[in-house]
This record gives structure tokens, sequence and C-alpha cells, in this order.
């Protein structure tokens, strides 16, 4: 099954120094790439593989640096300032790169140790140990280079051990292995959409050159033809997956769980066959129609692709598709749903949705039950009865406006305890710090389509980082 989500990511590393100094402050060399060592060694991890230029102190190696970097195809580079550089041994590595990049301008301690500075005595050993602590003294000249050449860039300032510098390196990282998990995906549209969503409807070219991902033009027929060549061994050992998965309740018949494993089956054969990441579909058929009788059997094997790293969004919901694979690739779910009400005595709005859920973020078990009806579409089957676990979640949505950008649009809020409707969807209620009303009014007035993708924990930071690295806005409502 395709799993992009756990795609390593190449990250770039140098240091910047001035050659003039080394010769005039024994040691200092030495202590600054102890430092960068430092860094490199936080930054590598399982999923990360640090390609590191050591420290530039010239233009000739930052010409080395920035081959290195376009060989090794580096997704970001992260530039330390390890003490004063001239910004001509910055400027030819991030030029040539065209990559994002971010300045880490860490010092290494909150603040230096005045009384022990000034019994150095000697006026030489003063300087160099303050050449160790003066970072900041480049960060100006970085950026004024870097915004005449028109370059984007990116600060962090702290200390190499400050936990708040660390949470936005790791944020970036983590941004930039998701972006590139976005550029590998293939997308699936199956069917169509559903006809007179207008919010619904999205450019795919729009997306693809935002995004990097491919879409895949799927045909029902194609389904068919793979539901045709299922077994009932397959059928067989899919039913006893329900079983594992799902809480499968007593309501459910033998045939309509048979119905919806052999489309599962024939689900899971689709995605094989097209290496696909993501998928998003809807259709409708005529009564009795071979696509009607595999579309209203869909939504319990959409919700195992889902819970698996291959997120499915119905009502053809492009978009929001990729919303959700954003959120499974940041680890933090990314479950299809839409506002059902807001409860004004409790200051909440729920949230939830018919069709695939991302059980991986449900509270409890998932169950599987039968609808006589699926509200608003054809025909009846099986769908899925969840609720996305209390505590910390964010929602998002991808935005297309009138003037033809696409954006992002993030909340954070959190998934509170309450009662909720018991209706065979997805349904849990959320509260929000700017309370329900002013939450419904600014989400609404940003201009997302109905539905959005919903994660737990909260990583808007990291989603604004994303769309930092892919040069589209972010707008943050909470």
């Amino acid at each position: 099954m395709n799993n992009t989500a756990n795609r390593n990511v190449r990250v770039g590393l140098f240091g910047i120094g001035l050659d003039t100094y080394w010769p005039q402050f024994e040691g200092l060399l030495e202590k600054l790439r102890g430092y960068q060592q430092d860094i490199h060694h936080r930054i590598e991890r399982d999923g990360v593989d640090v390609i590191d230029a050591g420290l530039v102190d010239n233009v000739p190696k930052a010409r080395e640096a920035a081959g290195l970097f376009k060989r090794e195809d580096v997704e970001i580079i992260f530039l330390y300032v390890s003490t004063y550089a001239l910004s001509s041994t910055v400027l030819p590595v991030v030029r040539e790169a065209r990559v994002p990049v971010v300045v880490l301008n860490l010092q290494p301690v909150t603040s230096i140790d005045y009384d022990a500075f000034n019994a150095l005595g000697d006026r030489g050993r003063m300087t160099g140990e303050w050449l160790a602590h003066c970072q900041a003294c480049s960060a100006p000249e970085i950026a004024c280079v870097f915004n005449r050449a028109g370059i984007d860039y990116h600060l962090v300032t702290g200390t190499l051990r400050d936990d708040e510098a660390w949470a936005e390196i790791d944020a970036w990282i983590e941004a930039a292995r998701v972006a590139a998990v976005l550029r590998d995906t293939r997308v699936g549209v199956l069917g169509h959409y559903y006809g007179g969503m207008l919010d619904v409807y999205s450019d795919m070219t729009q997306i693809a050159v935002a995004l990097g991902c491919h879409f895949e033009l799927l045909e029902m027929c194609r389904l068919k033809k793979l539901r045709d060549a299922v077994t009932d061994a397959e059928i067989n050992a899919r039913l006893e997956r329900f079983k594992t998965e799902f809480e499968v309740v007593p309501e459910c018949s033998e045939y309509e769980l048979r119905r919806a494993a052999h489309t599962s089956c024939a689900l899971d054969a689709l995605v094989r066959e097209n290496d696909l990441g993501a998928m998003a579909y809807y259709y409708e058929g005529e009564d009795g129609n071979d696509y009607e009788n595999i579309v209203t059997s869909v939504i319990a094997g959409n919700s195992l692709l889902t819970a698996h790293h291959v997120p499915v969004a119905g009502e053809c919901e492009i978009k929001n598709v990729q919303a959700m694979k954003i959120m499974d690739a940041f680890g933090a779910g990314g479950s299809f749903t839409e506002f059902y009400l807001m409860d004004f005595d409790d200051d909440v709005v729920l949230l939830g949705h018919d069709g695939p859920g991302h059980m991986a973020i449900a509270d409890g078990p998932v169950k599987l039950v039968p609808l006589p009806l699926y509200h608003g579409k054809p025909g009846e089957g099986l769908s899925i009865e969840m609720k996305v676990r209390n505590g910390p979640v964010t929602l998002l949505s991808l935005v297309q406006d009138g003037a033809g950008t696409l954006k992002f649009l993030v909340a954070e809020g959190a998934s509170v305890p309450g009662p909720i409707l018991h209706i065979g969807n997805t349904n849990s209620r959320y509260r929000f710090p700017i309370g329900a009303k002013r939450f419904v009014n600014e989400w609404s007035q940003a201009g997302p389509a109905h539905h959005c993708a919903i994660g737990v924990g909260h990583v808007a930071m990291k989603i604004e980082k994303l769309a930092a690295i892919l040069g589209i806005a972010c707008v943050r409502v909470c």
C-alpha cells in the first residue's frame, strides 16, 4: 500500500564563518565546528538525512557547498551562523541551491559570563571569546542581501539549547518532509463532483502546480473489472479484517458485509495498480446499475484506506483530500468533516460527515453500522460511526479564491466531551479559543469549501511552515 508518509527528508546544513579569524584566535574554529556538530546531531534522526557541507568561510567553499546540495537534492537548507561571516560566502550557496533556507541565529548560551570574560585580561583572547557569541552580528547582513536578491528565507533566533527555537527547527524539518510527500503523491479522482456543490469544484492544474502532486483520472469501469476479479477467499479475508479494525454491530447483514468487503478488495487493487497516495470520489449511477452497487458499498473500504495513509474524500472533494493528506503526513490523522450544528449553550461546534473517516484518531472502537439511506445520495449500505478523541485538534482547508490563488486555512481547538448525534456518521464536539460564533464567522469568511480535514494535536505552526515552503499563503483563524 502507498505510504509516502514515511518518506525521508534530505536536509542541507552548513555553517558560516570568516577564515581571517582562524590564525588570529586560537581554538575559535574548533569551538565553532563543535557547535555545528551539536546542531547536526540534533537534526539527525529517523527519517532525516543530513547533508552537511561543513563550515563555509570563503567563496570557493561556498561554491562547493552549493554543488553538494544540488547533487544531493536537499529539500531545505539550514544556515548556521557560527560567528560573523561575509555575506559573499552565503549568497552563492543559497542562490544556486534554490530551496527554502532557514537561518539559525543560535548563540551558545543565553548570556555571556561577563565576569569570566573580563577576567581573561588578554584582549585578544577576549575578542576570540566574544566572536564565539556574536551570531546576531551577521543576521541583518544576511537578511539585507537575501531581501535584495529576492530570496525567501526564515530566521530562527535563540540559543543552541533553546526549546522554543528547536520546536521551530523541528517544525521546519517536518514541513519539508511533508512538502516532499505531497510531491510524491498520486491523487486518484474517481467519478465526478456532487452536482451543484460549486464550492467543491477544483482547479487540478493549480493544485498540481502549487503542491507538486499528480492527478490520475480513474474510470468506474476499471474499478468494476477489478471487483469482478476478486475471489471468495479475498472477500472472506477482508471480512476477518473488518472484525479486527471495526466494531461490527449485529444489525449489519451478511449481504451488506460481503458487498462492502468485495468492494474494499477492489479499492485496494485500484490503489495498488495506480500507486495512489490519496483519492477523491463520487458517483451515483442508475438504479440497479453495477456502478451504483459499487459506490454504495465503498465506505468501509475507503475508511480502511484512510486509516492506512491513503486518505479518501467523498463528494469528489479534491481540495480537501489534499488537506487530509497533509494532516496524515504530519501524523495528525486528517478526517473528512463539515459543520453539523452549533451548540450555543455549550459554546461548541459539532462537526462530522458520512462516508470515510480516519479511524486512527477515533475515541474507542469505530462502529460499522447499516444505514437505510445515505442522506442526499442514492442507495443504502454500511457506514461508520466514530467520534474524534478528546484533546487538542487542528482543522485544515485548502482554499481556492476568486483571484485564482490557493491558500491554507487553519484553526486550532479542542475535541471536548458531551452529547453527539448517533446517526451512522463521524461526529464530535469542538471548542475554539475565540468562541463558536466568532470561529464560524471568521472561518467562513476566509472562503473555504464547506468540507475540511480535522486531525489530532496542534500542528498549525507546522502547516504555516509548509505553506512558506510551498510559497502559498496561510490564514490562521485561531
